[in-house]
């Protein structure tokens, strides 16, 4: 077994045996991996608290056949601020739950792995509203897996211009005259250009804005019947949402 050092972020984690910890992390180097903390229970022992979920920061493990082994943590950062609210929690749970169920083992899990960072960070900060900040990260969760609804054209005629419906049914948008001839949910510009930017920004850009509330309840609803239509999967956490 080889010493390595990853960087990442806790998923999850739970008791093993008498005093050990296992946990998911979620790394820039190896996609998502499994670990262990061996002896993280006792008292004193400098893991127990790198091995919650929430910690950001630098794991050094011995690399085996279908794990790693924990020798040393150094947390950059405890999102103490968000643990401490149970409603932050909450959807930060939902946050760790879906990039947990996406997230492939030793795959390229860079950009997720950045998106969750920077969600959790908008969220601590308590500058946006709960109901924007899972809109966001669900659509830009939907962009990285690469199935994401079409926003820029018009899916029956290919037009750029005159957007004015979203097709559930079409995966993305129709343009005035095609709306004509297919059911589809109206849409306001203001609407269509915040789908556009979370399609098209990168993910550091990602939370720079926030939506009246006429808005943030019409992108709420095509996202949801997005959701409905497409994402079968329904996770624990949305339940305390």
């Amino acid at each position: 077994m080889g010493l390595v050092t990853l960087t990442g972020l806790v998923l999850s984690s739970s008791d093993v045996g008498e005093f050990d910890k296992r946990l998911v992390i979620l790394t820039k180097e190896s996609g998502k991996v499994t670990a262990f903390a061996k002896g993280a229970r006792r008292p004193n022992n400098p893991l127990i608290a790198a091995c919650s979920p929430f910690c950001f920061g630098t794991f050094d493990a011995f690399e085996g056949r279908n794990s790693y082994h924990v020798s040393k943590a150094n947390i950059s950062n405890y999102f103490r601020n968000l643990v401490m609210d149970y409603d932050k929690v909450c959807l930060g749970s939902y946050f760790l739950e879906v990039a947990n169920f996406l997230a492939v083992d030793g795959a390229d899990e860079r950009l997720r792995l950045a998106l969750l960072y920077q969600s959790l960070r908008a969220l601590e900060s308590g500058k946006f509203s709960h109901r924007l900040l899972k809109n966001i990260y669900d659509l830009k969760t939907w962009v990285i897996d690469g199935e994401y609804p079409n926003v820029f054209s018009c899916m029956k005629c290919g037009s750029k211009v005159n957007l004015t419906a979203f097709s559930v049914k079409h995966h993305g948008m129709l343009c005035d005259k095609c709306e004509n001839l297919e059911a589809g949910i109206k849409i306001s510009t203001s609407t269509l250009y915040a789908m556009q930017f979370i399609v098209s920004s990168s993910i550091e850009k990602l939370y720079t804005f926030v939506l009246n509330e006429e808005t943030e309840e019409e992108l709420t609803r095509i996202l949801d019947a997005y959701r409905l239509n497409y994402r079968s999967h329904k996770y624990k956490s949305e339940e305390f949402l």
